[in-house]
């Protein structure tokens, strides 16, 4: 019975830890990607920005693909609120039959 809270107690501990450790990572994360986009901005290689901060070159290329990921997804929203709402082009009717017929009837 000892054994078995004791397993028990030990999994919740290690749920735990990982919980904390994934929200620190996670806050930490967003402070890094806004240091790392704008030493890439001015100018810097990947390498050197990993260098300078110290953190992996991955880092470094995960912060850029998700910087240019949000950037399209900015301009598709911009874009859909010039457009209106469902992103299609307003276009101009189509004339009718009657409309049809009688300009050819007029040439």
């Amino acid at each position: 019975m000892l054994i078995k809270k004791s397993a028990v107690v030990a999994a919740l501990a290690m749920l735990v830890a990982t919980m904390v450790f994934g929200a620190s990572a996670h806050s930490i994360y967003a402070a890094d990607c806004n240091a790392v986009m704008n030493e890439l901005y001015s100018g810097k290689h990947p390498k050197e920005v990993a260098k300078d901060l110290s953190i992996s070159t991955s880092s470094v290329y995960r912060c850029k693909r998700n910087a240019q990921a949000r950037g399209k997804a900015t301009t598709k929203t911009s874009l859909q609120a010039q457009r209106g709402r469902d992103g299609t082009v307003p276009q101009a009717p189509a004339p009718s039959a009657s409309d049809a017929a009688s300009s050819a009837t007029t040439r």
